[in-house]
């Protein structure tokens, strides 16, 4: 299983234990996921004059606790699972591939953009993730 084929595993996992062991082949011991903040998150750091909101994790327990709530307030709830586009791009050490959020029925619910930058081991440093729609 490649890269990306283990990230979006990792996403659809209801299992904690296996999680658990995705996230520890997947990132380094101080990884990071990155999450690009709502609109409303970003307008509201504007107004209250910070440049930037960020929404991050970072190292195993954090990333555990980041995709654990992800699954259960959003993934499971809504019905749908995380696929990747099959549009793997990769430059040195950063890797790029856009995502779905599918439904039952197959609709694609939500996209988004992922970029990874790799550590030497060829484990994640750091994870970039944007919502397109």
């Amino acid at each position: 299983m490649d890269l990306v084929e283990r990230y979006v595993a990792l996403w659809n996992e209801t299992d904690a234990s296996a999680r658990r062991k995705l996230i520890e082949l997947l990132w380094s011991e101080d990884g990071v996921h990155l999450l690009q903040p709502p609109r409303e998150m970003r307008d509201r750091a504007t107004a209250l004059g910070f440049d930037q909101a960020v929404l991050a994790a970072r190292g195993h327990a954090a990333i555990e606790q980041r995709v654990r709530r992800g699954h259960e307030d959003f993934l499971a709830p809504a019905g749908v699972t995380l696929a990747a586009r099959g549009n793997t791009d990769q430059l040195g050490d950063t890797v790029k591939f856009n995502w779905e959020l599918v439904d039952g029925t197959g609709q694609a619910r939500s996209t988004g953009l992922e970029i990874l930058t790799l550590a030497a081991d060829g484990r994640i440093a750091v994870d970039h993730q944007f919502f397109e729609s």
